[in-house]
């Protein structure tokens, strides 16, 4: 259920980009012709271009250009444009080179399609969509509080989820309403109701209200808000609301109850059937590419401190069992699962970069598969370091109920690997929200993504 993006939005974006790739196509040709191209001229090119296309499309999806959280700045959006554009480029000569069934080579074309493409998709993404309809922002309400969360840290998390929600979808134009209030349930007994939330509903054209209903003080307030009904205002669930936008799972809302009704480990035949095909052939494929950077990783590691090139570390597996995972070392010393700090010093200056680029994790793809991992799943902690944060953070050995990946959700959307203990809860948060909608196409989008960030962290 997509509640703050329109839905039509996406497609709206996918059909615009592909009419503008082919009005791109009929223009280059014009200017390479110097008229108006013929039917023939305009079939020969149609059929390799379509293909294309769906090539070009698919490179926009994983470059994030159809999601919720792309790029707003308008400052930004051209040199994103121009870049993907470049690499659609790339990826057509080697198109037309690699498959000469079509018996055309347009050099000129193409160099003109790349420039004609960025200049419509630049005016269609950053100056005609933001005036379409579905960028209307409504005004609405948030009522929500300080639940206390699983931990016991009611100041700390609960507040902070209720701001961060305030905070991104008032900031970001993307979403299609914007809070002009917020109440906290806390301090409902300081609050004039009436004139806070009933009446700026009508003053302020109101359509929705978003609101934390399990609190216990939410009883109070509901015989008002039901009288809101017949005003036709929208009412949302405030963790369902900041799950959809922030991608994980509010840790103020888990206890026992949430874990009955959200996770289920009954069997799913098909899709653990897929999903160890994909990690069996693509990390044997990738396991038996990646042998070529081998003796260069090795020299390197030798030549700056030595021995050994590779280390063997302890961490816990599906069910709780202790697992070895095999990488390249990148430290000086064992770190035992203590958090490291930017610049550490125990890190070598090849390990950095190995860390960097995720190369010290290649001889784990054998890990995959022999089974120990998957490619896609909650990352493993050390031992050491996982046996403490069991203790600090409540359900935390939830995440060692399905087998664990190189890649995962929670990589993806934080930018660095946990340092600390809020970073941990925010790791978890995103852990839960995978094991909720685990599902082979989140694997495939996961998948995806990882070849983006590890392409963009190549090229800095």
């Amino acid at each position: 259920m997509k509640i703050l993006n329109n839905r039509r939005e996406p497609i709206i974006l996918f059909l615009g980009d592909l009419f503008l790739f082919s009005l791109s196509l009929w223009v280059a040709l014009t200017i390479r012709y110097a008229s108006v191209p013929s039917f023939g001229l305009i079939k020969q090119h149609l059929v390799p271009f379509t293909a294309l296309f769906a090539l070009w499309v698919f490179v926009f999806f994983i470059a994030g250009l159809y999601e919720k959280h792309t790029l707003v700045f308008k400052s930004k959006l051209p040199a994103l444009i121009l870049n993907i554009q470049v690499i659609n480029s790339l990826i057509a000569v080697l198109f037309f080179y690699l498959i000469p069934f079509f018996g055309i080579t347009p050099k000129t074309v193409l160099f003109l399609h790349l420039v004609v493409s960025f200049a419509f998709l630049a005016v269609w993404r950053v100056v005609l969509v933001p005036r379409f309809g579905f960028r209307h922002r409504d005004n609405a309400i948030l009522i929500g509080a300080g639940r206390a969360g699983a931990d016991g840290s009611r100041e700390i998390s609960v507040k902070s989820e209720m701001q961060e929600l305030k905070e991104e979808v008032d900031g970001n134009e993307r979403y299609n309403f914007s809070f002009i209030s917020s109440v906290n349930l806390d301090q409902l007994d300081g609050i004039a109701f009436q004139e806070e939330v009933v009446e700026k509903v009508y003053s302020e054209n109101v359509s929705s209200i978003v609101i934390d209903l399990k609190h216990e003080k939410a009883n109070s307030i509901l015989p008002s808000l039901y009288n809101l009904i017949f005003s036709n205002i929208r009412f949302l669930d405030m963790y369902k609301v900041y799950e959809e936008v922030f991608d994980r799972i509010p840790l103020s809302l888990v206890g026992y109850n949430w874990f009955l009704e959200n996770i289920s480990f009954s069997p799913h035949t098909m899709y653990d059937t897929l999903k160890r095909i994909m990690d069996v052939f693509i990390a044997g494929i990738l396991g038996v590419l990646s042998l070529v950077v081998y003796p260069f990783v090795i020299l390197a590691i030798k030549i700056e401190d030595g021995s050994p090139v590779f280390i063997k570390q302890e961490r816990i597996g599906e069910g709780n069992r202790t697992i070895h995972l095999w990488k390249f070392r990148s430290m000086r010393g064992s770190d035992k699962g203590v958090w490291l700090s930017p610049n550490d010093a125990r890190v070598t200056k090849v390990g950095r970069f190995l860390r960097k680029t995720r190369i010290d994790e290649l001889p784990q793809l054998w890990n995959v598969v022999k089974g120990d991992i998957s490619l896609i799943g909650p990352r493993p902690d050390i031992v050491d370091l996982g046996k403490k944060l069991a203790h600090e953070l409540p359900y935390y050995m939830v995440r060692n109920l399905i087998k664990p990946g190189l890649s995962g959700w929670a990589q993806l959307k934080q930018d660095s690997p946990p340092q600390s203990l809020e970073e941990t809860r925010v790791r978890l948060a995103y852990d839960l929200y995978y094991l909720k909608n685990r599902s082979f196409l989140l694997d495939l989008i996961i998948a995806l993504k990882t070849i983006k960030v590890l392409l963009m962290r190549m090229g800095r």
